[in-house]
């Protein structure tokens, strides 16, 4: 089992975006190696209060070697989406900024047992909790022709979803699809001589991995959590890496900063409704050239950040 590594993706951005002020409590949802929860404590000081939640129990050890005991931090080993629950566990009543990384770690994807990657051979895994019940062997082998065409086609946008789904039911029949190689070439064999800049598992493997971990079900919820425990002038900034949930993000955010809903033929206002948030960045903001240079995993990822009025 190798030393867990996680390149941080968007590091001064995405802290610098919360306005950190010394004294503050602060969520890490997603804790990783501790690299954004680093960089966050250093701007904040020892006054505040920093609540590291992961559920990659590897990820809680790396961050504690990582990160000074100087400083104040509740180390939590549960998911994000137990936003509320955690705060009252840990007896706070609001939070000053919290903040999101949806990467699968850079870790996670280089330890070939975790079964996460097309590029090792590997046992069917992609559980980020590693207690968890479901793994990427139930749903490839379990899961109906058209549950799996349409967790392909839904969670990996994969034009090939029903071509892939019948032939893993297909080759199911002969033998359980084990490893990650065996799924590789079933989805290799489906898409035939068609060439694409991506790796032709890519979409397969993202799909499986969200439906495993329930990954856009768990966020939809998380982000208006969130949103509800922060104080007035609290942020929340969140990383995407793949347009579902960068789409589920942004509809999140712009419904919060929407006041009047009502038609525009209303000579009035009958709704009241008035905007909850505002949002800090008008457009997504993507890594830079530098960075990519330095980490080309971060192509894909885009920070949203708001603000609770």
């Amino acid at each position: 089992m190798g030393e867990f590594s996680h390149v941080s993706v968007l590091l001064h951005e995405t802290v610098d975006s919360l306005n950190v002020h010394p004294g503050g409590i602060y969520v890490d949802g997603t804790l990783g190696g501790g690299g954004h929860s680093a960089y966050l404590l250093e701007k904040m000081g020892t006054k505040g209060t920093l609540i590291g939640i992961d559920q990659d129990s590897q990820a809680i050890l790396a961050a504690k070697k990582r990160i000074s005991e100087d400083y104040d931090v509740y180390y939590i080993n549960r998911n994000f989406s137990d936003i509320k629950e955690i705060l009252k566990e840990c007896q706070f009543d609001g939070i000053d900024g919290a903040m999101l990384d949806l990467g699968v770690s850079s870790h996670q994807l280089d330890e070939a047992e975790r079964g996460f990657s097309y590029r090792f051979d590997a046992p069917l895994d992609m559980r980020m909790n590693r207690e968890a019940a479901l793994s990427a062997y139930d749903v490839v082998n379990t899961y109906s022709e058209e549950e799996l065409a349409n967790v392909i086609f839904t969670y990996g946008e994969e034009r090939f979803a029903r071509k892939i789904a019948r032939l893993i039911v297909k080759q199911r029949e002969k033998k359980p699809i084990e490893t990650t190689f065996e799924l590789t070439d079933v989805i290799r064999s489906a898409m035939g001589n068609f060439s694409a800049d991506k790796h032709p598992a890519k979409r397969t493997f993202q799909a499986i991995r969200i439906e495993v971990n329930r990954e856009l079900e768990v966020l939809e919820q998380a982000l208006t959590d969130f949103f509800d425990c922060l104080k007035p002038g609290g942020r929340l900034a969140v990383i995407t890496f793949h347009s579902l949930e960068d789409r589920m993000v942004k509809q999140s955010f712009r419904e919060k900063c929407t006041g009047c809903t009502c038609p525009r033929e209303f000579p009035v206002c009958v709704c009241g409704k008035q905007p909850r948030g505002k949002m800090i960045l008008k457009k997504a903001l993507q890594a830079s050239p530098e960075e990519l240079a330095r980490n080309p995993r971060a192509k894909s990822a885009k920070l949203r950040v708001i603000e609770k009025r």
